[in-house]
């Protein structure tokens, strides 16, 4: 079966923030539009407290970039904005412009399912400004959420420790494409099935589900609702028992498995959705176990995340499933990642790039200025630092020390010749043309595993995760600082004491 992973076939060009139109406008008043410049989507700090992210949502991006383009209706309706006084907010030339308006950008970006750092570049964008500033709101929504989603899965995963996850927050997920793209994120984190059938269809995500309570509800008795699930579902029984009394409920269940079994079937497991999840979950081991059904699941949900999984772990209890909803797919204790999109870089007339930089009296939103990639480096199957650094200078093989861009005090120094490295910023684009394979969801979902492998366990710690090294290639440290202080008039103060 051919899987659909175009889910933004159509054009969403206005799918934008209204400063980013006006901006658009300014820049064709003062003929910039086509001037060329050098965006960086990245985010400043890891959510959830956490000690790594993963990155999710290059196909949605890929889909947008391939349907840039202003039909007439679009064009229509911006014709029709009004100043208040009257005249129209954009003139006619510019909206001939942007009818004849398409998409030239290069964009280079860290493949979905990598894990990624705080202020490394997730996407770069280069091209006109206009179409520069255009992607900014509609990357943004869509790396912002999927990265977080994926990164949430990972560590719900990461917490349940190999045993299956079940993705099952579609009835509280944030709208329609909310769902779908919690579900597709979350899967790339590592769950191993959805209950959203629609994101079965689109992306080919393996769907699990079994019943609810309205099931057992609609009988006069539970066991007469098992009964009735296991002529219907033979292969798969998965009962929930604590819609009346759980410890009755696993009887009941255990009661309904030895009819199946007498047919030549096995039952799959039981649910357990309320109550105190460690208990039952040990008493309807045991009780599984001495009835011969030791190879039967216990599958556990009600409002499960990863501190949950990890307290009811060290309870010992006896869950083989995870099934997990609202707070994975809503990123409950964390709904925003915070990624930014920073220009970095601007062509000037004589075609020689500048490097830009945008000043804070908060040093982390200090953006980092120039044409910059990142570098991974490992040793022995481990991650073990990420460089960022300036594309048109080269590295030095003999050593090289990288400067964290928030603690300068903190550095550390990289010998290349004894590490394997990866450039992680792939061409994706280029002048407009998708020039990317993109990989399969599975493929993805397998990255992301590696990658986690490949991360040291003290970096995927749920609490005080150690802080993987992250840092400025020393030239790259030196022009941003060189910038700042440039503009914070440092040099001319000098000149003047002098």
């Amino acid at each position: 079966m051919k899987i659909t992973k175009d889910l933004y076939q159509s054009n969403l060009v206005l799918l934008t923030d209204f400063y980013q139109l006006t901006m658009a406008y300014a820049y064709w008043k003062a003929g910039k539009g086509e001037q060329e410049a050098v965006f960086n989507l990245f985010f400043r700090k890891h959510p959830f407290q956490g000690g790594f992210s993963l990155a999710a949502g290059l196909d949605y991006v890929i889909d947008y970039c391939k349907n840039f383009r202003f039909s007439g209706t679009d064009l229509d309706y911006l014709a029709q904005m009004k100043n208040q006084d009257g005249s129209p907010v954009f003139e006619v030339g510019f909206l001939d412009y942007l009818k004849n308006l398409k998409f030239s950008c290069d964009i280079d970006a860290v493949e979905e399912g990598t894990v990624v750092f705080p202020n490394a570049p997730l996407i770069r964008v280069r091209g006109p400004l206009i179409q520069c500033q255009l992607l900014e709101t509609p990357l943004l929504n869509i790396i912002n959420f999927q990265t977080l989603i994926a990164t949430k899965a990972a560590r719900i995963n990461v917490a349940a420790n190999g045993a299956p996850v079940l993705e099952f927050g579609l009835r509280r997920a944030q709208g329609i494409d909310g769902a779908l793209a919690a579900s597709r994120a979350a899967y790339i984190g590592g769950c191993t099935s959805t209950s959203n059938v629609m994101a079965g269809k689109l992306f080919g995500i393996p769907v699990s589900g079994t019943h609810a309570h309205s099931w057992i509800m609609s009988f006069e008795t539970e066991l007469e609702a098992f009964e009735a699930y296991a002529e219907a579902f033979p292969e798969k029984c998965v009962f929930l028992v604590d819609t009346y009394d759980t410890i009755q409920g696993i009887k009941n269940a255990i009661k309904v498995g030895k009819i199946l079994r007498e047919k030549g079937k096995e039952m799959v497991g039981i649910r357990i959705d309320s109550g105190d999840l460690a208990y039952f979950s040990i008493q309807a081991r045991q009780m599984l176990d001495e009835a011969g059904f030791p190879e039967a699941k216990i599958v556990a949900s009600n409002d499960l995340d990863e501190q949950i999984i990890t307290s009811l772990k060290t309870q010992e209890a006896a869950i083989d499933v995870w099934g997990v909803g609202t707070k994975l797919v809503t990123a409950y204790d964390q709904p925003a990642l915070g990624a930014v999109y920073k220009l970095s870089a601007i062509k000037d007339e004589k075609g020689k790039w500048v490097p830009k930089v945008k000043v804070s009296q908060q040093s982390m939103k200090i953006n980092i200025p120039g044409l910059h990639n990142v570098k991974r480096y490992y040793s022995k199957d481990k991650a073990v630092a990420d460089m960022i650094y300036l594309e048109e200078q080269e590295v030095n093989p003999r050593g090289v020390v990288i400067i964290d861009p928030i603690d300068p005090t903190r550095r550390k120094r990289l010998m290349p010749a004894f590490y394997s490295e990866e450039v992680l910023l792939k061409p994706i684009f280029k002048e407009g043309k998708l020039i990317y394979t993109i990989p399969s969801l599975e493929k993805i979902r397998e990255r992301a595993a590696h990658q986690l492998e490949f991360l040291d366990k003290t970096h995927k710690r749920l609490v005080n995760p150690h802080l993987y090294p992250v840092g400025l290639e020393e030239n790259l440290h030196h022009l941003r600082m060189e910038l700042v202080l440039k503009s914070q008039n440092f040099e001319n103060e000098k000149n003047e004491q002098e």
